[in-house]
């Protein structure tokens, strides 16, 4: 990896600005976990049976994305990334993938959850998510997503050091 270039989340401040600090956070430890890595490394699978590897964690984050800020907040209909059903196994498969092609479609859906947060008047924006059927607050969104990226930041952690033995942060 790289000098890190993350912004570390301060010490104080406001709900929003805390939920805001932590999430980018998160989001630069995965581009981090990625960087310096070619595409067939990026592409490299765990264990089987799992096809889990940085690029389809990459491209499953911005599935994430997508379904908790656009699908919540804007357009309920909007089609997933990588599947015509709501399937996050599907973006597991980075198979055919490159880095290009996965982080600008994760980018675009992190700068449209930006986006979309610093647009709401309040964290108690509610938006109705398909899945569950039932309303959620931005606030709820901002955590479970920021909860997503930690889950998976730490696959990243152990991808990363069976590819290059790189560990850390």
């Amino acid at each position: 990896m790289t000098t890190d270039h993350r912004v570390g989340p301060p010490s104080f401040g406001t709900e929003r600005d805390m939920l805001r600090a932590f999430l980018d956070y998160q989001r630069a430890t995965l581009a981090m976990k990625c960087d310096g890595l070619t595409d067939a490394e990026l592409r490299l699978q765990s264990m089987p049976p799992s096809t889990l590897s940085l690029l389809g964690l990459v491209r499953h984050l911005a599935e994430v994305e997508r379904t908790w800020f656009r699908r919540v907040f804007e357009d309920h209909d909007a089609p997933m990334v990588w599947s015509d059903k709501i399937d996050f196994q599907a973006a597991y498969d980075a198979s055919a993938s490159t880095r290009a092609e996965a982080f600008a479609a994760w980018a675009a859906e992190v700068e449209n959850s930006r986006r979309i947060e610093r647009a709401a008047a309040t964290l108690d924006l509610a938006g109705w998510q398909p899945r569950w059927d039932e309303d959620v607050s931005l606030r709820m969104v901002m955590v479970h997503v920021l909860l997503e990226y930690g889950r998976h930041n730490g696959h990243a952690d152990f991808l990363r050091e069976g590819i290059d033995g790189t560990v850390g942060a």
